[in-house]
């Protein structure tokens, strides 16, 4: 064990010199000067005058504050277990070497997820995403891949510690869904999951088809920023076609009692969308509009439009070819990245939300470009 904390010295200064680089990209002496400043604000006698800029200033002050505790608190772990090391071999004491590296090992790992997080510095990155499967061409069979992409993405989430909430539930005409969107709630969620849209792939044997066949599925996962009240979007009310129905799905007791659940187009661009998950229909309209605006003002940024008149419908198409991950089951099982090389045989734990593998080569890659 001796011989594994001598062989370690060389790991801990290549950490310790990844955490001083670490501590200059978070700029954490200037970042001690705002988070001080900021708490100066929050403690003035007149902070609550202004309650839209008094949630705006604590909103950043936890993001900032957040941001430079974790850090600190990373600092302080590599002192502790790098005088651990330097104790341990000192002394020869064996007893402690297997716990010390132990140590170490976590304090890189957190290291490495800090890393990660870093590199969520995107406008909309901190905000939380709202997700939509729709399947593609196949009826049954790409059906049931949209609703084990979903299973997929909740169960990301509640690894995550994320909150998940349904905003809208179209059940597929056997099995499956013909679409679903939803909440996906926490720090850096849209972050995160920012690098799961597009096209996905399914490549197995349909449990559909009695004759044992392979088939070939797709889906596709848009994801978009949750934008709060905040900003301020003008839509034509004439530029909108609403629709009631009754709910559908996983929407708990208050599915299909009422014709609460609404659907909004938007007729300029063609975008549609839906909640039905709210207790009353003023509120599952009121998602819905925030749902939208939320499209738009993604499009808006992604296109590089000068304002959301310019969006035309053409730009919302989904392109079936443009696929960025396969999903193998048969003849053997493979799930790969199309755009970053990522893959893994494990494709049981990755259609069970373990897919942070994949996240994190993707955000290393953009950061690359």
């Amino acid at each position: 064990m001796l011989i594994q904390l001598e062989q370690s010295k060389q790991s801990i200064r290549e950490l310790q010199a990844g955490i001083k680089e670490l501590g200059v990209s978070i700029k954490a002496e200037e970042l001690k000067e705002e988070v001080a400043g900021l708490e100066e604000q929050v403690n003035a006698p007149d902070f609550w005058s202004n309650a839209e800029n008094s949630q705006k200033v604590l909103r950043l002050m936890k993001q900032k504050k957040g941001l430079l505790d974790k850090y600190l608190s990373l600092v302080k772990s590599f002192d502790n277990v790098s005088q651990l090391v330097d104790m341990a071999i000192e002394e020869e004491d064996e007893d402690m070497a297997e716990e010390i590296l132990s140590e170490l090992a976590a304090v890189s790992e957190e290291y490495e997820r800090q890393k990660i997080e870093i590199l969520l510095s995107g406008e909309y990155d901190g905000n939380n995403a709202i997700l939509s499967i729709h399947p593609g061409a196949g009826g049954t069979e790409a059906q049931d891949w949209a609703e084990m992409l979903y299973r997929m993405y909740t169960r990301y989430g509640e690894r995550k510690k994320f909150k998940v909430k349904v905003l809208d539930y179209l059940d597929g005409d056997e099995a499956g869904i013909k679409s679903v969107s939803i909440l996906i709630s926490g720090e850096n969620a849209y972050g995160y999951l920012k690098s799961e849209s597009g096209v996905h792939r399914l490549v197995r044997v349909s449990p559909f088809d009695s004759s044992g066949r392979r088939h070939t599925s797709f889906a596709s996962v848009e994801v978009m920023p949750e934008f709060n009240d905040e900003i301020k979007i003008e839509i034509n009310e004439a530029d909108l076609k609403i629709d009631t129905h009754r709910a559908s799905g996983a929407g708990g007791q208050h599915v299909n009692k009422t014709d609460s659940a609404i659907r909004i187009t938007h007729i300029p661009t063609g975008i549609v969308v839906g909640c039905q998950t709210e207790r009353s229909q003023i509120q599952n309209r009121e998602t819905a509009m925030r749902m939208l605006k939320s499209k738009l003002l993604e499009i808006k940024e992604r296109e590089h439009l000068e304002k959301i008149d310019d969006i035309v419908g053409t730009k919302m198409n989904i392109e079936w070819g443009s696929q960025i991950r396969s999903y193998v089951f048969m003849p053997y099982t493979l799930v790969k990245d199309n755009r970053t090389g990522c893959e893994t045989g494990n494709i049981s734990a990755v259609m069970d939300g373990e897919i942070d593998e994949f996240i994190n080569a993707y955000l290393k890659y953009k950061c690359q470009q």
